[in-house]
């Protein structure tokens, strides 16, 4: 259990920590044009909703690619009586096809090649920009060796545990992927708020190392590109982008499932420091159990508890309210635990169950 300990105050002192410490910027002045690519599969009643946010960013120079996957629900309608009125919205349509299964990475693909500029930012149909500052955010950096930005995308409250759940694991994840980014070691981004250039999908051949995979279109496409000197961060509130939540257990177990299928094609420095941060907590958690049961070391492990708890809610609280899940940071001992046993229970949900696709 102290051995458990002293890995997870390696990851609270020594990786997350820097994302605290991460100065925020002020909102930079527009550049250069850019591009926004969104995929669609039968999303009309959320592009009705989020869609006009998008259209209208506070940025000059910009244009919105949307791209029609297969939709029958009346996406096409929708996109082209936004396309009437708003000159910057571009539709790509894929039609079906019964000789080649398409997905997500394919309808990517196509968005890109579509795309007029060479930085493209992404974002999916059920995402809304915290502001109409976020392409200001998320737009070409000053530096021209920076080739993929990280944003954030956390998740819209909803009531109840399984919302809360959903929100504490993605803001997990982001902390851990922005700040290993901070640390020189990027490896994964979410597909709703990240961005890259053009050049760089078409040097790296797209997605063709991993097309076979339903999933993986933006944390893969990170993972085997992103350097320690091409990517950066971008953590401001108003470059946050907001995303709807799954509402039923089942459709979020699939959902992770999906991530988790992605996972395992990670470079092996990634699996191995990602699956020494999860078992190591979990069986911090298991020993404490263990230890309290027992009357010779239950004082010895309410003081490792202690120790824990009081260097960890020094910071992640912290952390929950710069990355707007304020609400939870008084949930958060309660939901450290639930969500490692959750990550380990659908680990081994991923490993039986190998069916995953997009829509």
């Amino acid at each position: 259990m102290a051995f458990c300990l002293v890995l997870q105050l390696y990851y609270t002192l020594f990786v997350h920590l820097r994302l605290l410490r991460q100065a925020p910027v002020a909102t930079p002045v527009a550049t250069k044009p850019l591009s926004v690519v969104i995929c669609a599969r039968n999303e009309a009643p959320n592009l009705e909703k989020f869609l006009p946010a998008i259209l209208t960013q506070d940025y000059p120079d910009y244009e919105v690619i949307v791209v029609n996957d297969r939709s029958w629900d009346g996406t096409g309608d929708l996109l082209e009586q936004f396309a009437a009125s708003e000159p910057r919205l571009r539709i790509v349509t894929i039609g079906e096809n019964d000789k080649f299964r398409a997905g997500k990475k394919f309808a990517v693909t196509m968005g890109i090649k579509a795309a007029r500029h060479e930085w493209l930012v992404f974002t999916d149909a059920d995402c809304l920009p915290a502001s109409d500052q976020w392409l200001r955010h998320m737009q070409p950096p000053v530096n021209p060796q920076t080739e993929i930005l990280l944003g954030y995308s956390p998740y819209l409250k909803k009531s109840g545990l399984l919302n809360a759940l959903i929100r504490f694991e993605t803001f997990f994840t982001a902390v851990n992927y922005l700040s290993f980014a901070l640390k020189g070691m990027p490896y994964m981004a979410v597909g709703r708020n990240m961005a890259y250039q053009k050049s760089l999908f078409f040097k790296s051949k797209g997605f063709a190392a991993h097309m076979h995979i339903p999933s993986g279109d933006d944390d893969l496409f990170v993972n085997a590109n992103a350097t320690k000197h091409n990517t950066k961060i971008r953590i401001e509130a108003a470059a946050h982008v907001w995303s709807e939540p799954k509402t039923t257990w089942l459709s979020y177990l699939r959902q992770k499932k999906r991530h988790v299928g992605a996972g395992r094609f990670y470079k092996k420095k990634h699996q191995f420091i990602l699956s020494t941060q999860i078992i190591s907590q979990l069986l911090f958690y298991v020993f404490l159990v263990a230890a309290i049961c027992l009357p010779a070391t239950r004082y010895a492990a309410l003081g490792v508890l202690a120790v824990s708890l009081i260097v960890r809610c020094a910071i992640y609280p912290r952390l929950l309210s710069r990355l707007n899940c304020g609400g939870l940071r008084w949930w958060f001992p309660l939901l450290d635990p639930m969500l490692f046993l959750f990550l380990t229970f659908n680990g081994l949900i991923a490993i039986f169950i190998k069916k995953v696709q997009w829509k």
